[in-house]
């Protein structure tokens, strides 16, 4: 059965999925690989905010990730792709609004995304979703390992 006629199935991630998804990362322009994506603080992540990262099977190939999590104030969402063939399909949207429906259930009012600047469809597509600009913030980080 070619991808085209594939049926996607959607469930949230495990584990185990994080050589598949560290794959599908590096081949999705606008996906920035850094510190804290190894496998021990995916695993760790995961464990933490239990059932709200989601991905999504094409015939057993991961097509579509997404982290999803929260601080008990604030949801985040981290490196949301989609295989290049699925994408205009609905499949980042659904993982997604999995993710912000478990933000929901647990009581968070608001999620947040950071987004490269040059990373046009990237912006489009949090945009399409619902997100906004949020002016006068300058996202600032620091190196602590």
């Amino acid at each position: 059965m070619g991808y085209m006629q594939a049926e996607i199935k959607f469930r949230p991630l495990i584990a185990a999925d994080y050589s598949a998804v560290a794959t599908l990362w590096r081949r999705c322009d606008g996906i920035e690989i850094a510190e804290g994506d190894d496998e021990t603080s995916f695993r760790s992540y995961l464990e933490r905010n239990p059932g709200l990262s989601h991905c999504a099977d094409a015939d057993g190939t991961l097509i579509g990730a997404a982290l999803c999590g929260h601080d008990g104030r604030r949801g985040f969402i981290y490196h949301l792709a989609v295989a290049s063939a699925f994408r205009g399909r609905g499949v980042g949207k659904e993982i997604l609004n999995r993710g912000l429906a478990g933000l929901q259930e647990r009581g968070i009012a608001r999620a947040l995304v950071l987004v490269a600047e040059d990373n046009t469809p990237g912006r489009e597509f949090w945009l399409s979703q619902g997100f906004e600009s949020i002016s006068g913030a300058l996202p600032l980080g620091t190196d602590l390992m």
